[in-house]
């Protein structure tokens, strides 16, 4: 097979030689004088000769799995391993990603040196690659230039369309035999294997904690030094994670790239959504015993069942009230400092707390979120609509200690407990 396919290039080279001595005959060009005086020597037509093919055309290294034809052997080595072995012999010793070709692994490395040479300039997020800034700022445009054949779905990066190909294909899949995750490399399955392993090499010598991979274990790092490297160029504030940095920009940009596609509420972090998902989800939801209330984290449950522990670790130092949760106790200092950190791009009005904030800007967006099933009025938040729902039930869960009479409202409560105190703070001037 292979002397027939040497012979069968030999063939062809031997035909391009005799092309070319044919060409250079006919090809005769006269020089002319720039004066009236047409060419010296008698006019020859001459004739073009069209090739069938030149000799940059030739590829005589044919891919025997699919036919495809290339120039030079190491073409076709390359596209051998890619496409049909699958193989990837340049490992990042960083994080472990494999890759095809030397180029793509150097481009790579950028990621982990912190060389980032191109720069947004609608929000700042910075980038290692300029086709990574191209990508990013579709998200910036609202630009899906690639949309899939079967069902229409459109997509702003060509690799997102490769993975949704794969419900439609039926194609060999990479899938987690644990969790059901589908990848369109090898190697990604192969890290993320590692999770459900439980195989933590990188241990932190400060603690003894240990990280899946290296990076995780970097950013870990910083926890201890208390080092803060990244800085807000809007807002000032400092993060110890260059991912954290990035992920803090969308705030101020305002955008929300991962979609709810239940009921449609957007999020800045993929994590936000995974996290929001799971409120359609109920078989996912973790449920406190203690009072029934249901959360969408194992974290957040940990944390309610404090309040039912009664364990408040976190004290304030200049009043000595106690906290379940280290945020709480960060809103509640900007009391003693009279700091109000969050101000509304809108009307300049500031608050102490975040989610403060959050509320209020959902009064000037319109947005209601939360409607009475009962009389259909809406609410921007879902303590207003529960003391509305009060209303219509009669219920009155607030009692004061002293007299018996009940409240549909925390706030009526302490405002009717100044009479049995007897303290007067509003005085006339």
């Amino acid at each position: 097979r292979k002397t027939a396919h040497l012979k069968h290039i030999k063939q062809r080279l031997i035909k391009v030689k005799e092309e070319r001595q044919d060409l250079n005959e006919v090809e005769e060009k006269h020089h002319c004088s720039k004066t009236e005086n047409s060419c010296s020597q008698s006019n020859i037509q001459v004739t073009e000769v069209k090739r069938p093919f030149t000799c940059c055309e030739i590829k005589p290294f044919t891919c025997s799995e699919c036919g495809k034809s290339f120039k030079q052997k190491r073409s076709l080595d390359a596209h051998m391993m890619i496409v049909h072995i699958g193989k990837k012999p340049f490992t990042c010793s960083e994080c472990g990603n494999t890759f095809t070709r030397k180029g793509s692994l150097k481009n790579h490395m950028l990621i982990h040196m912190g060389k980032k040479y191109f720069t947004c300039s609608q929000c700042g997020s910075t980038f290692s690659h300029k086709g990574s800034l191209w990508n990013h700022m579709k998200i910036h445009t609202g630009t899906k230039s690639f949309s899939c054949a079967q069902c229409g779905k459109s997509f702003t990066q060509k690799r997102t369309l490769n993975e949704h190909m794969l419900i439609h294909t039926s194609e060999k899949q990479l899938t987690c035999p644990q969790c059901g995750k589908i990848f369109t490399c090898k190697g990604s399955l192969k890290n993320h294997m590692l999770i459900h392993a439980g195989i933590k090499p990188f241990v932190c010598s400060q603690c003894g904690k240990s990280f899946t991979y290296k990076g995780c274990l970097k950013d870990h790092l910083l926890t201890h030094t208390s080092e803060k490297p990244f800085s807000c160029s809007q807002c000032g504030k400092s993060l110890s994670r260059r991912g954290s940095l990035k992920n803090h920009m969308l705030i101020h940009a305002g955008i929300k790239p991962f979609t709810c596609s239940k009921c449609g509420k957007s999020f800045t972090q993929k994590k936000q959504l995974n996290e929001h998902v799971l409120i359609h989800n109920s078989e996912e939801n973790f449920t406190c015993f203690q009072c029934g209330k249901t959360l969408s984290r194992r974290g957040s449950l940990k944390n309610h069942m404090l309040i039912h522990a009664g364990i408040k670790p976190f004290t304030c130092s200049q009043c000595g009230k106690c906290f379940t949760q280290k945020k709480q106790l960060n809103e509640h200092v900007h009391k003693h400092t009279s700091e109000k950190p969050f101000s509304c791009s809108q009307c300049g009005i500031a608050f102490t707390r975040k989610e403060t904030l959050k509320n209020h800007m959902l009064n000037h967006a319109g947005i209601k979120p939360f409607t009475c099933s009962q009389c259909g009025k809406s609410f921007t938040q879902k303590k207003q609509l529960n003391v509305h729902v009060r209303m219509h039930t009669s219920e009155e869960p607030f009692t004061c200690s002293q007299c018996g009479n009940t409240f549909t409202r925390q706030a009526s409560l302490k405002g009717h407990m100044l009479i049995h105190t007897g303290i007067k703070p509003f005085s006339c001037s």
